[in-house]
């Protein structure tokens, strides 16, 4: 059975840091990304790894997605938190190697996680 389980969520202050992982279990993938929804708002894409990076320009410089192969496990490294990253962050994870058209599109990625919640505070 293939699971994706997120942790790492949680209430920080504007301007702190936070880690996300996503264990990923039951397969191996060659994408993974992450994707966030703020109450009222549409998911939005924060950040992929297939054999290179991407992120969203909101994220930029500030967020940082790196890989465990070994451990089959993403990472979302959040720094210089802003209020407005307030969301729902869900794990997605593929067996392709995504590319540059496909990356920030959710429905390219077969496979979720439940979320983890990250709630910063002004």
């Amino acid at each position: 059975q293939v699971q994706l389980v997120e942790s790492g969520g949680g209430l920080v202050q504007a301007g702190g840091s936070l880690r996300l992982s996503c264990a990923a279990s039951g397969r191996t993938f060659s994408s993974y990304g992450w994707f966030r929804q703020a109450p009222g708002k549409e998911r939005e894409f924060v950040a992929a790894i297939t054999w290179t990076f991407y992120y969203a320009d909101s994220v930029k410089g500030r967020f940082t997605i790196s890989r465990d192969s070994a451990k089959n496990t993403v990472y979302l490294q959040m720094n210089s938190l802003k209020p407005e990253d307030t969301a729902v962050y869900y794990c997605a994870a593929d067996p392709s190697a995504l590319n540059s058209r496909t990356y920030a599109n959710a429905g390219a990625y077969d496979y979720w996680g439940q979320g983890t919640q990250v709630t910063v505070s002004s």
